[in-house]
């Protein structure tokens, strides 16, 4: 359990931040309704499951030296303390949510809004970035699902896939029912959770490097 509940929280981590794939199924919510821009965040999930494994590939074949976990190390650590200190920022200067542009697909089926849910998640700067960082860091130090601790890493890769869907449901579902509380409010809660989340992490990828390479 202790696995599912941390790929749970860092799975959270990233879908927290205020990137495309939110502002997108935020406008999405307030234009058509909560089921559409619930597919769009199920296709989120799928790209983020896609980034997961290739994090997961290639941190098995690079892990077997030290230098390589060193350097992940060191690029995790400071990574996830500059995301921080960037949701801390948006916490006391939330952004302006850009609600007036061209939706993507916006006029498509649901399964249009799956695919290009998948397509946003892949193409968010956001997203690359945090799965550079937290990929060589977190996630590869749960192993593979070959690997010696193949049950704890299927409940962390659990954890991370519910937490991507639940998210999807929540935020769409949420945006639609409490249309009044948008805007401001809702960018500095969500900039606040996520400063605490990626603070959480960075302390935990320190911890577990220090113990390693001390």
């Amino acid at each position: 359990m202790a696995a599912f509940l941390h790929g749970f929280l860092l799975s959270l981590s990233l879908c927290m931040d205020l990137g495309l794939v939110n502002i997108v199924t935020l406008r999405i919510s307030l234009s058509r309704n909560a089921t559409a821009a619930f597919f769009l965040g199920l296709g989120s999930v799928v790209g983020d499951l896609v980034y997961f494994a290739l994090a997961v590939m290639g941190a098995t074949a690079l892990l077997g030296s030290r230098p390589v976990r060193l350097g992940l190390w060191i690029f995790g650590t400071i990574t996830l303390l500059v995301l921080a200190i960037r949701a801390v920022r948006e916490v006391l200067h939330p952004k302006m949510l850009a609600m007036d542009g061209k939706l993507p697909d916006s006029k498509g089926g649901l399964a249009k809004l799956f695919v290009t849910g998948v397509g946003l998640a892949l193409a968010s700067p956001s997203a690359i970035l945090w799965f550079a960082a937290v990929g060589g860091s977190v996630i590869a130090s749960y192993g593979s699902p070959d690997g010696d601790n193949r049950r704890t890493f299927l409940f962390f890769a659990a954890g991370f896939a519910l937490a991507g869907v639940a998210w999807a449901a929540a935020f769409a579902y949420g945006a639609a029912a409490l249309k009044h509380w948008l805007g401001w409010r809702l960018a500095k809660g969500l900039s606040f959770a996520s400063a605490l989340l990626f603070l959480y992490f960075a302390a935990d990828v320190f911890v577990r490097g220090l113990r390693e390479f001390r």
